[in-house]
């Protein structure tokens, strides 16, 4: 028989080696995921509804919209069965969830900057628990930073995938179904102005809970200063970007997927007329040359803003929307130093 193997025995002094820890977030960044983790739950729940709620709309859409083109029973003439279309309400449920969506990724700034005023920043600060937290080797730099890092990262993630989705339920839709690109809802839950306001919202709000320090106020004042910034933008929007005038019959005659801001007449000595209505019933040549020389007009003009155009306007919105968040980003922090010198 062999003699058994001598171990040296373990040096209590030697360095034990430290047991792997789990990859999760720590620091501040679990502080915040742990404190807010009913807003987190809310959030996720809230995408995965969308999410179903998108695809089942994509599924849908061949459907629906060929429930609203012409049909015949029996076929003619090139036309479908109407017997083959889907039921009478399925483009109404496509139009109505599409509203829904677009409605809702339109106005998530309101309960994101109300969250932000109120919970994320104004309960802790009425709470005390924010002063707490700065006695235990957190600065309120730190603090602050990871209290609107971590939810902007979130926002920017889930809201970014809604669009998306959004934007591919939408596909091949026509105006009577799924709205014209420049349609307010349409056009605010369709591209990055959508992220951009929620980044502003929760910029706004957190704002507000530093200056007012308590949760309901600061719910409130972010709740009315988001939703003032959101008409202001609307009522801006067209003029964001460069116009298109276009005159003719082109103007007298425009496509549904142009936004028309004015539309009028030129008068034979050279005045621009906003009217709307001249020579709408003409339908040939000859019928609007009679109804022009008849009214005395020598040619049609309109400013509009085509298609092309939803690009540069969705850019524009999106650097003015996050010029105000970082502004809003800048004074937050601006106050808090004031206020903890």
């Amino acid at each position: 028989m062999s003699a058994p193997t001598l171990r040296p025995p373990s040096d209590p002094a030697a360095p034990s080696r430290p047991a792997p820890t789990p990859l999760r977030p720590s620091g501040l960044t679990w502080t915040v995921l742990r404190l807010h983790r009913a807003a987190l739950l809310v959030w996720v729940a809230a995408l995965l509804v969308a999410g179903a709620l998108m695809t089942w709309l994509y599924v849908i859409g061949p459907g629906a919209r060929a429930a609203v083109v012409p049909c015949a029973t029996p076929p003619t003439d090139g036309l479908p069965d109407c017997a083959t279309l889907r039921a009478i309400h399925t483009d109404e449920n496509y139009g109505v969830g599409l509203d829904l969506v677009a409605t809702a990724l339109s106005y998530l700034m309101l309960p994101v900057a109300a969250w932000a005023g109120a919970a994320l920043i104004g309960r802790e600060l009425e709470s005390g628990t924010a002063q707490l937290a700065w006695t235990q080797s957190v600065t309120p730099v730190r603090w602050l930073a990871a209290k609107l890092a971590v939810p902007a990262v979130l926002l920017t993630a889930g809201t970014t995938t809604a669009v998306v989705l959004h934007t591919v339920a939408r596909r091949d839709g026509n105006g009577p179904l799924a709205g014209a690109w420049y349609d307010p809802e349409v056009y605010a839950s369709t591209g990055p102005v959508t992220v951009a306001y929620a980044l502003a919202g929760l910029a706004l709000g957190a704002l507000a809970g530093l200056v007012l320090r308590k949760a309901l106020p600061a719910a409130g004042a972010a709740f009315a200063v988001t939703l003032a910034l959101s008409y202001l933008m609307q009522a801006l929007r067209p003029s964001l970007w460069p116009t298109t005038t276009m005159t003719g019959r082109t103007a007298l005659d425009l496509p549904p997927d142009v936004l028309v801001l004015e539309h009028g007449v030129v008068t034979s000595d050279g005045r621009r007329i906003g009217n709307d209505l001249a020579c709408v019933g003409s339908e040939t040549q000859a019928q609007i040359r009679a109804c022009m020389k008849n009214s005395r007009l020598s040619d049609f003009w309109a400013t509009v803003h085509p298609e092309s155009h939803f690009w540069p306007l969705q850019l524009v919105e999106s650097g003015v929307l996050l010029a105000v968040a970082g502004a809003a980003v800048a004074v937050a922090f601006t106050v808090l130093r004031r206020r903890t010198a």
